[in-house]
């Protein structure tokens, strides 16, 4: 089943009169349950892709449908119900100064039980794996620790579907792959849909499919691996592989065998692993 579906989808933004195309006639579709990744530079129409999706913004021409529900201001609401954003600045997303007032938030406007609200809270700090500072103040948590909190909130309302529209851009590289192992773990244990946005090639590498856009318009698509092949054309819509990515490649190329990896550890493995079986030339 589709999860989110775009069809003939236009949008532009319109200023002195002339209207700047930030999607144009795009097809785009995510299955139940995928992890999918969206790559392009600034100005590619990725983050204009995740405020469509749940109704931020509103197509100028095709539609929108979230499990085959036609996003209409009509079904509007149950959409944002199926459809959480986490963007990128995670202070932008804080409406409480105590984590688990926080998280309850979305919860609490939707007018759920006082119970179930408990009950959505024990779950979405277990599953970011911020249990233990359910009563810390938010203003005092890492980068990291406050970009999980935004997740929380949103995995609070239980979504089918998690955008996550470049939500690792103000980390480091360990509050980066903090959340990503969140993200990652959500997607195949709690089977929800994920939507990753962003410009950190090695973050696409975990993903069931990748998509590249580029002025409004899907240009690449495929598996991570099948993106990564196509080095040269990567450059011309400025993206380049990650580091391992290259490194991996460029072992490939030499003859040896190993699969992508964002885990140096477990690169360091393999090439052990063929060195010991006599598998470089």
């Amino acid at each position: 089943m589709h999860a989110i579906e775009f069809r003939n989808v236009d949008f532009a933004y319109s200023e002195e009169g002339q209207r700047d195309f930030r999607i144009r006639q795009l097809n785009f579709t995510v299955e139940e349950g995928e992890f999918v990744a969206v790559l392009g530079h600034n100005g590619s129409g990725k983050s204009t892709l995740a405020r469509l999706t749940n109704g931020i913004l509103i197509p100028d021409g095709g539609e929108i449908r979230v499990f085959d529900t036609l996003l209409t201001e009509k079904h509007l609401f149950d959409v944002r119900k199926d459809v959480g954003v986490v963007f990128q600045n995670p202070d932008n997303q804080t409406v409480a100064s105590i984590v688990e007032d926080d998280v309850a938030f979305g919860a609490e406007n939707v007018a759920l039980p006082r119970e179930e609200i408990g009950r959505r809270i024990d779950f979405a700090l277990h599953a970011v794996g911020m249990e233990e500072y359910r009563h810390a103040t938010v203003a005092r948590l890492s980068g990291g620790q406050k970009q999980r909190i935004a997740i929380a909130g949103v995995l609070a309302l239980k979504p089918r579907v998690m955008i996550l529209d470049e939500s690792t851009a103000m980390l480091d590289p360990r509050g980066r792959r903090e959340i990503i192992d969140v993200v990652l773990r959500l997607n195949k244990e709690e089977k929800i849909t994920v939507v990753l946005i962003t410009h950190f090639m090695e973050e696409a590498l975990l993903a069931d499919r990748a998509v590249v856009m580029n002025r409004g318009e899907i240009v690449m698509e495929g598996t991570p691996a099948e993106i990564f092949e196509r080095h040269e054309e990567l450059l011309t819509y400025n993206l380049t592989l990650p580091r391992i990515g290259t490194i991996c490649k460029r072992l490939r190329e030499g003859g040896m065998s190993v699969t992508d990896t964002l885990d140096i550890a477990s690169l360091a493995d393999e090439i052990a692993s063929n060195l010991k079986g006599g598998n470089a030339s």
